[in-house]
C-alpha cells in the first residue's frame, strides 16, 4: 500500500502511517540473534515497517511513500547484519540506511528514511512512563548524511499532525558501541494517539549512510511524577509547576551521575523555543524555569510545547502548556 502525503502536511509530520489496533502499550525486546539474516521478510514477520519522505535540495516537501513491511538484504532501509557486534551485542545486529532504490538519489533530493514500530496509546497508559532504549555504534555514515534515533506520537484526529518527536542524533556517535535511551510519558492528551519508536537516515546522491543498532527495548519505567514528591539520584525529568501556566513554570531535573545536561523547550514541529539550561552538573535534583518567552525575547504564543532533557545517558520529555 502506498499512502502518499500531501506537501502541505509535510510541516506538521515526518510520515504517516496507518492506525493500529486499541491495545495497550506492549513492551517490545530485541536482539537480533533469533532472527534469520537470509530470510527477506525476518524484520517484517518482527513488526518493523518503513516510511519514506523526500525532500527537494533546499528542504522543500515533495512526497512520501509507504507505510510498507520493512525489507531485509536489500539496499532500501535496513537489514540484519552479521559480525559487527561486541561482547554483549551477540553476532547479529540492525543496520539502517537510506532508501538506496530511490532514484531521486541521482537528482540531489534527500531521501528520509525511517524504520520504525508503532502501537496506539490508550487510556491505561495515561500517567506511565516508557523507554526507548538500544545500542548503537556508527557504521560508514558520510556526511553531509545524517541519522537519528526516535520516539515520535501522532494524532489521527488532526491529520496525523506530530505531538511529540523526541529524538538522538546518531549522526556522530563512536564507531564503538554504546547505550543511548528515550523516554517520554504518557499524558491523557495522548490517548488515540499513534505512538512510533524506531530509527531514520537522511541521505542523497547515494552517499553511505549506515549505522549499526542491537538490544532494543521498548519498556515501561516509571509512573507520572506527582507535584511534590522529591527527585530521586537517577536521570528523571519532572513537568512543569505549575502546568498549565500563563507567565512562567518550575521544571526539576536529576541525573544519576554527574555529567553534561541540556534542557530546552520545543515547539511540536522540533524546533527548539527556548533553551532553559546547558552546562555540568552533579548527581542529584536540580531546577530550572520557563518565562513562557522565546530565545529572542518575545512571548511564545499559546499552545503546546515539549520540555526536553538531553543528557549523554538518554533523553526525556515533558508536556508544557502554555495559556496566555
Amino acid at each position: 500500500m502506498i499512502r502518499h502525503v500531501a506537501p502541505a502536511l509535510a510541516a506538521a509530520f515526518l510520515f504517516l502511517a496507518p492506525a493500529t489496533s486499541h491495545a495497550a502499550l506492549a513492551a517490545y525486546n530485541q536482539n537480533f540473534e533469533t532472527l534469520v539474516k537470509a530470510d527477506p521478510g525476518a524484520l517484517a514477520a518482527d513488526g518493523w515497517i518503513v516510511y519514506g519522505n523526500v525532500y527537494s535540495p533546499s528542504n522543500a516537501y515533495l512526497y512520501g511513500y509507504g507505510t510498507f513491511p520493512a525489507p531485509n538484504g536489500t539496499s532500501n532501509f535496513c537489514s540484519i547484519d552479521a559480525g559487527q557486534g561486541g561482547v554483549d551485542q551477540g553476532l547479529q545486529q540492525l543496520s539502517i540506511y537510506s532508501d538506496y532504490n530511490n532514484a531521486d538519489h541521482a537528482i540531489g533530493n534527500l531521501i528520509e528514511s525511517n524504520v520504525f514500530h508503532e502501537q496506539t496509546i490508550v487510556a491505561g497508559n495515561v500517567g506511565t512512563q516508557w523507554t526507548f532504549q538500544f545500542d548503537a555504534k556508527l557504521g560508514n555514515l558520510i556526511a553531509p548524511t545524517t541519522a537519528l534515533a526516535f520516539i515520535k506520537t501522532l494524532d489521527p484526529a488532526n491529520g496525523y499532525a506530530t505531538t511529540n518527536f523526541l529524538k538522538v542524533n546518531t549522526t556522530a556517535i563512536p564507531s564503538t558501541w554504546s547505550t543511548y535511551s528515550i523516554a517520554i510519558t504518557i499524558t491523557p492528551a495522548l490517548v488515540g494517539q499513534i505512538l512510533q519508536f524506531g530509527f531514520a537516515s537522511t541521505a542523497s546522491f547515494y552517499v553511505s549512510s549506515g549505522v549499526f543498532y542491537d538490544n532494543i527495548n521498548f519498556t515501561k519505567t516509571g509512573a507520572l511524577d506527582v507535584a511534590g514528591g522529591p527527585l530521586s539520584n537517577r536521570l528523571e525529568l519532572r513537568a512543569g509547576s505549575p502546568n498549565p501556566f500563563s507567565t512562567s513554570t518550575r521544571i526539576g531535573f536529576s541525573l544519576a551521575q554527574r555529567g553534561t545536561a541540556e534542557v530546552g523547550v520545543y515547539d511540536i514541529g522540533g524546533r527548539r523555543v527556548a533553551e532553559l539550561f546547558k552546562g555540568a552538573v552533579e548527581a542529584g535534583p536540580h531546577s530550572t524555569s520557563w518565562d513562557g518567552r522565546m530565545a529572542g525575547g518575545q512571548l511564545a504564543p499559546t499552545g503546546v510545547y515539549q520540555c526536553i532533557l538531553h543528557t549523554a545517558t538518554g533523553t526525556q520529555a515533558r508536556s508544557l502548556v502554555l495559556n496566555r
